[in-house]
């Protein structure tokens, strides 16, 4: 038969006849358009074949018009499988209950174990992940995935630096690093404190060591500001300077912006889809009601099923697709470059430390060019330009 599983799908019986009229019998179902195959001859006046079950109503006029004996020998097909599998739905649903139900006691968290915490921040993180839905007794599957509670544990727990979370079995091990009481400076090397860069004093504040420098002074890099090394000549007490050294320094920035910008914003509509993997075949088990976006993008978080601490090739993943349309944008002029501006500081203030002070901005040039405003600016800034220079013997001797 060229479609086997049309056949099967309907369901088919073989069928041995005896008697002198069996070969009349096969001919007249032929005759009538009745699907007969596999005939065989397995002996005088005796016969085997296969026909649909749907067809076996029919021969029953066939068969009291010829002298034969009819026998059912064999039941194939889905609808004798159906059957068997209703006879049998009790040990069926046992059974399907018992996996599917291994299956979450293997997926499900029966224990968090925390080292690295003092028993106060314990406590601590047992309310956070109690807050977010990480509890004994649920599915990992409703869990947050790893790296979002790593995440949100680092940032809303001020008593932790790092917060790492390893999934074993049912197991949630977290190793919490927490932040340590400053420790005692350790006793420095003698040093002196040189600019890092070319700038004119504003105000010192100098705790150890000899100031050579006074308010207003232009200083370049590398020169001395506060020096480890005074006293008398013959011999000097030499010392690790430490100190504050404020100056004015300079930075230039050069920024481009677009005039007119197209990109892609969500429109708030969004509908989740539900998926069954098993290797690489995906299979939808719910989400089907929805028109698909013309412009969309899709979110995948994929949870693995495990059974026993094995990784089953069996995987429920959660599709989050969320409309887009494009959107356009056009500045201004003026628009643009109160943007360059802002960019331009966000920029400069990622290199500057978190004394340090902008007080002051212009504009060197601006122009557009291609549909985009480019602009130089200018900034002056009052930072912190000391940095330390160990002092060597030839300095001592110089000195």
């Amino acid at each position: 038969m060229k479609n086997k599983w049309f056949i099967k799908w309907l369901g088919y019986v073989k069928v041995r006849i005896e008697g002198r009229g069996a070969e009349r019998f096969v001919n007249e179902c032929v005759r009538r358009n009745l699907l007969v195959w596999d005939v065989k001859k397995i002996a005088d006046e005796t016969l085997v074949f296969c026909m649909l079950l749907r067809d076996v109503k029919k021969i029953k006029p066939i068969y009291r018009k010829n002298e034969c004996k009819l026998y059912f020998i064999g039941r194939y097909g889905f609808p004798f499988w159906n059957k068997r599998l209703i006879k049998n739905s009790g040990f069926l649903i046992g059974f399907l209950i018992f996996f599917f139900g291994v299956i979450a006691m293997s997926n499900m968290v029966w224990k968090i174990e925390i080292t690295g915490a003092k028993p106060e921040t314990e406590y601590i993180l047992m309310k956070e992940l109690d807050k977010m839905g990480v509890k004994k007794g649920k599915l990992q599957f409703q869990m947050p995935n790893v790296e979002d509670v790593q995440r949100h544990l680092t940032d809303n727990i001020n008593a932790i630096t790092w917060a790492g979370l390893e999934v074993r079995g049912t197991t949630y091990h977290f190793k919490i690093v927490e932040k340590n009481e400053p420790k005692k400076e350790k006793e420095q090397r003698p040093q002196n404190l040189v600019a890092k860069k070319e700038a004119i004093i504003t105000k010192t504040f100098v705790e150890v060591g000899k100031p050579v420098v006074l308010k207003n002074d232009h200083v370049e890099k590398g020169q001395i500001l506060v020096s480890g090394i005074y006293g008398n000549e013959e011999s000097p007490t030499i010392v690790s300077a430490k100190g504050i050294v404020y100056g004015e320094t300079w930075y230039t920035s050069k920024v481009d912006v677009p005039l007119k910008t197209q990109f892609q914003v969500y429109t708030g509509n969004v509908y989740n889809e539900h998926f069954l993997k098993f290797g690489d075949t995906k299979i939808k088990i719910w989400g089907f009601q929805h028109d698909k976006y013309k412009r969309s993008r899709t979110e995948s978080v994929k949870h693995d099923v495990k059974l026993f601490g094995f990784t089953l090739p069996i995987a429920y993943e959660k599709d989050v697709v969320r409309e887009e349309e494009e959107a356009n944008r056009e500045y201004t002029e003026k628009q643009a470059l109160k943007v360059a501006k802002e960019m331009a500081e966000k920029e400069l203030k990622k290199k500057l430390d978190e004394h340090a002070m902008i007080v002051s901005d212009k504009i060197l040039s601006k122009e557009v060019e291609a549909d985009q405003l480019k602009v130089t600016l200018h900034y002056t800034v009052v930072e912190n330009i000391a940095e330390p220079q160990p002092i060597s013997e030839s300095d001592i001797q110089g000195d």
